[in-house]
């Protein structure tokens, strides 16, 4: 059966029998039950994986496996889609040593300090994509599917990569034919004037201490999930696998640099959390 995961809801310890271990290439991969770390999904690696220790040994990665109980495929040599019936989808710890379950469960603790800032990374990009949407809201001159505030959805419609780091995130559009072609006018875009809407917004929202939340129906790890905030213009919802702060205040404040190059518009959001903050 899948992996059975904790961290949509910020599960960052665990205490789980193990269920198999692998030799791998330079090391072992431990699958257990149940498991609160994060693992890279190789689909959209946006939210690298979460560090910590299995049984006190360091965890060197944490991904993506799935089997048809014959073999386990990792990352990207999956050959199937998440969820195909007949597949067991886990989170596969990597070690330096194997674990097995004849000693008992293992005991599994995420770095938190690292989780926390990835989180407050992944929510920072959500809101600034959000902030962008509704600051290019102007510059459709064609119908597209709005996002969840009901503004177009630039952000889906024109992303290329998107990388979640501690305490940011970095965001490349493209401003191709394909986008102009759905009726987006990318030129004489004004990259400060644009920073300084999206920085405003970011600013309202982080005021507004808005809940974050993880809809997680299913604790499998083939489940899908959903961010979720509750913003003063209304619910925000974006599909997302990965790990949040549990209030926009938390973030304390985000800022965003533009920079735009061969077409291609790139969004770097940087999180003074409120500790920081004060320290400062």
């Amino acid at each position: 059966m899948d992996t059975q995961v904790t961290y949509p809801h910020g599960g960052v310890r665990g205490v789980s029998p193990v269920v198999s271990t692998t030799t791998l290439d330079g090391g072992y991969g431990v699958v257990t039950a149940e498991t609160p770390f994060h693992p890279l999904d190789h689909t959209w690696p946006d939210q690298p994986a979460d560090r910590g220790t299995v049984n006190g040994l360091p965890v060197l990665d944490c991904v993506t496996g799935a089997s048809d109980g014959e073999r386990l495929y990792l990352g990207e040599e999956i050959p199937v889609r998440r969820g195909a019936d007949g597949w067991d989808w886990l989170v596969v710890h990597v070690l330096e040593r194997p674990v097995t379950g004849d000693a008992g469960p293992a005991v599994l603790a995420v770095d938190e300090a690292y989780r926390s800032a990835l989180s407050a990374g992944h929510t920072a990009c959500h809101l600034t994509a959000l902030a962008l949407n509704a600051a290019l809201a102007g510059r459709w001159r064609k119908e597209v599917t709005p996002d969840s505030l009901g503004r177009p959805d630039f952000d889906q419609t024109a992303i290329a990569t998107s990388r979640i780091v501690e305490h940011g995130s970095k965001d490349v559009y493209r401003l191709g034919r394909s986008l102009r072609r759905k009726g987006f006018e990318a030129g004489d875009l004004d990259l400060g004037d644009l920073t300084r809407r999206i920085d405003e917004q970011l600013a309202e929202w982080i005021a507004a201490d808005a809940p974050v939340t993880v809809d997680s129906p299913s604790p499998s790890l083939s489940g899908r999930r959903t961010w979720r905030c509750s913003l003063p213009q209304g619910e925000a919802s974006i599909p997302c696998g990965g790990t949040h702060v549990s209030r926009t205040s938390e973030l304390g404040s985000v800022r965003v640099s533009l920079s735009l190059q061969d077409a291609e518009l790139t969004m770097r959001s940087i999180v003074s959390p409120s500790s920081l903050t004060t320290a400062s």
